[in-house]
């Protein structure tokens, strides 16, 4: 595995994103950020996985959700 320095999603894991973004924003703000069904509707930590490994439009989006939520709101601290 090659060192990626520059990506500031190198070594995180989608599981792991996506239980900080439940956290920080709960499942119906990232279903107004991300509008997905798996977030809107009965939300669960299995169906949104499954979702956005297969989809990979909306796992970008998730992503960059991520990125702009946390990482960039972890910076400023």
């Amino acid at each position: 595995m090659s060192e990626q320095p520059n990506n500031p999603l190198h070594g995180k894991r989608l599981d792991d994103m996506l239980k900080e973004l439940v956290e920080n924003l709960g499942w119906e703000q990232m279903g107004y950020l991300v509008p997905i069904n798996c977030f809107l509707k009965d939300p669960s930590m299995k169906s949104s996985l499954v979702f956005l490994r297969k989809t990979p439009w909306a796992r970008a989006k998730v992503e960059n959700l991520y990125i702009e939520r946390i990482i960039q709101f972890n910076a400023k601290k």
